[in-house]
This record gives structure tokens, C-alpha cells and sequence, in this order.
């Protein structure tokens, strides 16, 4: 299986804002004062249309559907949450803990795709799982390394264990599962996304080690990633905060890789990281800053890859 797709999904926002509903377990997320909530989703708008203009111009194919003004919908700009896709034709909902982010779930994003000529196969649905408030909120709870057929995913009020299992177990993925703890005023809590402390990408992982408390689970974890071939970029839980894990390799015209993050990302790195990705693709950076700071996400989260065949 590939693990870079040519092809991704991003949502458009038009009603961005800091959602109050998942800053319970989201400490990425801060309010902007003394601005207007028009003036604020126009500057995420700004943000959203510059960096698909980046991945455009080098060659990647966006599929960019507008969000809803019907739908109180303050996080649609973070798509991979809700749904994955999979080179058997294979689309997977998940299930959200916010409920005003449940509504973002669209069933005529796949009428569209499959207008842009991709195959859908089949709908995998585990979002009855919402019932019984247990959820795993896709792409950002899991960090799937599709080559190597491993799935990694650190447990937190959004990311469920037996559900994560059952995942691995329909998909035929080896579940790799750990805790990560980040600091939250002077106390260690559970990070609320795996993809905001680790990204795969074709022959590198960035990974903050140092999050993962438990010995053995740490050791484990960055023994998978070694022994998949991936080169360990480590990061510091600094580093975490200013998003340089979520990160995302994709391809563009040609096959040229290219790493996909934000400027605060960006400028976070060393000359020592940046110079051992450099090796594996071109890095591309958008300033993300209004889309960061309210939404607690960063360019991998806004960014859902397309790995549905075409017809």
C-alpha cells in the first residue's frame, strides 16, 4: 500500500471559530480577543485559501468543498477527523466528541469525489459508537503507517481503545497503543490527538519520544517506527505546542515529495531537523497562525488524503 497520496480533501470554513465545545480536552486552543467573529473566520479563510494555492501550484490535486452555513460547523476546516479513505475504495466515519462536529459529516462530499471519478467501494461506519460516548476521531487519533500496515494511537478521551482495536482488526492494521502525556498548567495530561506529537511519512517519522512516559511503551513504539525503515526525527514537547508534529508528506507533480506544515511549525525546527527532512522531500510552509491559535489544529489536521482508486 502507498503511504503518500497526489490527491487530498479540505474543507473550506465559513462559520471558523474557536470551538468551545472541544476545549475541554484541547489545550492547543486559545480565544482571540478583540476580534470580530466575521473578522476572525475571514483570516482563516485567507490562511485555508493560501495553502491550497501552495499544494496547487506544486502539483497536488485539492478537492476543496465549501462548508455550510446551515450546520454550525466551527471545526469543518479539520476534515481528517471525520473520515479517512483507502486504497481499496474503503471510506471510514468516525466518531466525534464534540457533538456541534458531528454535523460536518457530509454524505455529498462522496457524491462529489466520485463525480471527480474515484471509487467508492464500500462505507466502513463506527459513528453509533458516539452512543455509548466512545470515540476515535480518525486520522488525528490514528497515525497510520498504510506501507507497513501499522496503526499507532495514543489513548485519550478521543481516541478509545477497544474501538482503535477494532479498527486494526476490520483493516487488518497492527495496533500499536500508548499513552502521551503533554504539561496543562503545571499538571500532565493526556494529549488529545496522536498526529499533534507523531507523523509518517515514507521513509521518516517525527515523533516526541519524550511525551510517551512509560519506558517500555516509548521503546516499543520507536522500535516499530525503526524497524519499518522510518528515519526518527525527534521533536520537544515545545516543539509539539508549536505544531511541528502535525505534519504531512504528500506528492506533487512527478512524484516530487513534499512535507506540508505550518510557518510555526517551520520555524520551530533546528537546522538539524529541517536538514533530515529536507532529505526526504521539500518543505512547504502556509502561515496557519488564526487557524492554530482558535482551532488548535495545524496543516495536517486540515488536510483529510485521498487514496480511493479512479475509475
Amino acid at each position: 500500500m502507498k503511504q503518500v497520496t497526489n490527491s487530498v480533501l479540505m474543507i473550506r470554513p465559513v462559520a471558523f471559530r474557536m470551538n468551545e465545545q472541544t476545549t475541554a480536552n484541547n489545550h492547543f486552543q486559545k480565544e482571540l480577543n478583540g476580534i470580530l467573529p466575521a473578522a476572525i473566520n475571514a483570516k482563516a479563510q485567507q490562511e485555508f485559501d493560501a495553502l491550497v494555492n501552495q499544494l496547487e501550484s506544486v502539483g497536488i490535486n485539492v478537492v476543496v468543498v465549501e462548508d455550510t452555513l446551515e450546520t454550525d460547523t466551527p471545526d469543518s476546516v479539520f476534515p481528517n477527523n471525520w473520515i479517512s479513505f483507502h486504497e481499496n475504495g474503503d471510506v471510514v466515519m468516525y466518531p466525534m466528541f464534540a457533538e456541534n462536529r458531528r454535523v460536518e459529516r457530509r454524505e455529498d462530499i462522496l457524491d462529489i469525489l466520485e463525480e471527480k471519478g474515484f471509487v467508492i467501494e464500500n462505507v466502513v461506519d463506527f459513528t453509533s459508537a458516539e452512543e455509548d460516548g466512545v470515540f476515535l476521531e480518525g486520522t488525528g487519533s490514528l497515525v497510520l503507517d498504510r506501507a507497513n500496515v501499522i496503526a499507532y494511537c495514543a489513548l485519550s478521551p478521543r481516541s478509545d481503545e477497544e474501538l482503535f482495536i477494532e479498527f486494526c482488526e476490520d483493516f487488518d492494521y497492527a495496533p500499536v497503543l500508548f499513552e502521551a502525556f503533554h504539561t496543562v498548567d503545571g499538571k500532565k495530561d493526556l494529549i488529545y490527538h496522536t498526529n499533534v506529537m507523531m507523523s509518517i511519512g515514507d521513509h521518516f517519522a517525527i515523533i516526541c519520544a519524550d511525551m510517551i512516559a512509560d519506558k517500555k511503551e516509548r521503546k516499543m513504539v520507536l522500535d516499530n517506527l525503526r524497524e519499518s525503515g522510518k528515519e526518527l526525527i525527534l521533536i520537544s514537547e515545545k516543539q509539539v505546542t508549536q505544531f511541528a508534529g502535525n505534519v504531512l508528506e504528500l506528492s506533487g507533480a512527478n512524484d516530487k515529495r513534499f512535507i506540508v506544515m505550518s510557518t510555526t511549525a517551520f520555524e520551530s525546527l533546528n537546522a538539524t531537523q529541517k536538514s533530515q527532512l529536507e532529505k526526504h522531500g521539500s518543505i512547504l510552509s502556509a502561515n496557519l497562525q488564526t487557524i492554530e491559535t482558535c482551532g488548535g489544529g495545524s496543516a495536517r489536521c486540515m488536510i483529510a488524503e485521498i487514496f480511493l482508486p479512479k475509475d
